[in-house]
């Protein structure tokens, strides 16, 4: 497993990822995806790059419920993730495209796009902070990075009850759904170790952005990162 790169992994359980993705969550995680649109710029015909796309569930929801999105392209390095994707993006071909590629090295020009989202991805890259910077390079100035990542809640009793979800009760539903144990218990050890609120606030003020803010959902579960170029 430590030494198996993550995208092979997501490629294994690509399968059962949104089955999966639903259950574990209790169907919450449609509500968080439909939230990021709510923090789009406001600018028309809005040029969108979505990191780190997977199976294209947050592009598709962003595609729903904002009309002011008038190209997107989604990157991912899991081939077949992005299968999956293009077969739920079809209705939206003319206007969305899938393609392979890595956050950290995005094969777009500098100041290509007005906003760049990520879901439950940046958790995932080997280098945040180059993630960070490449997301700031390709974005027009005044353009918007949307970063939605799980988080831990910062009530004592909530986190208690969460962690006990998350490394004893989640690993084995992942397993018996997807039987793939170890990406679960991968998932669980990465939301634990990835910088909370405060401390990635600053890698992405480090990184280039300003204007950067934290919007916690569900009690601090997840949260929506805010930055501005």
């Amino acid at each position: 497993m430590a030494d198996q790169p993550v995208f092979q992994i997501f490629d294994e359980i690509a399968p059962t990822y949104d089955r999966t993705n639903r259950i574990l969550s209790g169907g919450i995680d449609i509500y968080w995806r439909r939230k990021m649109a709510s923090f789009l710029p406001k600018t028309e015909k809005i040029k969108l790059l979505d990191l780190a796309t997977g199976t294209g569930d947050q592009l598709l929801s962003l595609l729903k419920n904002s009309p002011r999105i008038h190209q997107a392209v989604g990157i991912d390095l899991s081939e077949q993730m992005l299968k999956i994707g293009r077969t739920k993006l079809k209705a939206y071909a003319h206007q969305a495209t899938l393609k392979m590629a890595s956050a950290t090295a995005i094969p777009y020009l500098e100041n290509t796009f007005d906003s760049a989202t990520m879901s439950f991805g940046i958790r995932n890259v080997d280098n945040v902070s180059q993630c960070l910077r490449e997301i700031h390079r390709v974005l027009r100035p005044q353009g918007r990075a949307l970063i939605l990542e799980f988080s831990l809640p910062t009530n004592a009793l909530v986190q208690k009850s969460y962690l006990l979800y998350l490394n004893k009760i989640l690993p084995h539903i992942g397993k018996l759904i997807s039987a793939h144990a170890e990406a679960y218990t991968y998932l669980a050890r990465t939301i634990q170790a990835f910088p909370q609120a405060e401390a990635f606030c600053k890698l992405m003020q480090e990184a280039g952005f300003r204007s950067v803010k934290a919007h916690p959902l569900t009690f601090g579960i997840v949260t929506i990162y805010l930055g501005e170029k």
